[in-house]
């Protein structure tokens, strides 16, 4: 009874802080980003998905390990640090707690009339091939290399500053600060996902395009996440002395 009690609480952490992702993230986005004058722009919402991520890990890391993200589960059960069996249950909360929280930022936008299905990265969903940012249109190719590549790296930090010959207290922070420089790089590019909760949350309520397009960034964010996973399991945990 007591190990089943333990789990959810695993299970809720895991809701909360990808609500908190989300909504602060997208939240960024939907709301702040493109206000003139006083927008805060690419940049600010490239933080504000650093801070949801670095102040859950503090928050709630500490009961479910903070995911917060299917791919960063995935990335720890290549890596030898989660176990099979809790991957469905931890990314049923995960898409949850995303989708709760899109739902809210859909009534908040909604209570304006500002609520858009309209243009590439529409309530801050992620696309490709669609003109987007600087009038560019990046390939299929190109968005789910771009994904691959930084979830794989985000796993290897996540890896390295959760080691524990790593100084586990800055590893929030660390953390937080890669998902940062991730959406810094590719903010233009996707929209950035690296998380397919993320990506599901807002798709649900755009619909069209954004759901056809929504496998890329459960595929590319999860193989990524894996092969990180595998590269620092294999090539560069320090062996046991």
């Amino acid at each position: 009874m007591l190990e089943k009690l333990s789990f959810m609480k695993k299970l809720f952490a895991e809701f909360f802080g990808t609500f908190w992702l989300v909504f602060g993230g997208c939240g960024a986005a939907v709301f702040a980003a493109g206000v003139p004058e006083i927008g805060i722009g690419l940049a600010g919402v490239s933080l504000a998905f650093g801070l949801t991520v670095l102040t859950m890990a503090y928050a709630v890391g500490h009961i479910s390990g903070g995911h917060f993200n299917p791919a960063v589960s995935f990335g720890l059960f290549a890596g030898g640090r989660f176990p099979a069996k809790d991957l469905f249950p931890y990314i049923v909360s995960q898409v949850l707690g995303a989708s709760a929280a899109a739902g809210c930022l859909y009534l908040i936008l909604n209570g304006a009339g500002a609520f858009s299905t309209e243009g590439a990265g529409a309530f801050a969903t992620n696309f490709y091939e669609m003109e987007g940012y600087a009038g560019r249109s990046y390939s299929m190719a190109a968005a789910f290399l771009a994904e691959f590549l930084l979830t794989a790296f985000f796993l290897i930090i996540i890896l390295g500053a959760t080691d524990k010959w790593a100084n586990g207290k800055f590893a929030g922070i660390a953390i937080g600060l890669a998902l940062t420089l991730i959406h810094l790089i590719s903010i233009p590019i996707t929209n950035t996902s690296v998380n397919p909760a993320r990506s599901t949350s807002q798709a649900l309520f755009v619909q069209g395009e954004a759901l056809s397009q929504l496998w890329l960034f459960w595929a590319a964010p999860i193989v990524g996440a894996v092969v990180g996973g595998l590269i620092y399991k294999f090539l560069l945990q320090k062996s046991e002395e």
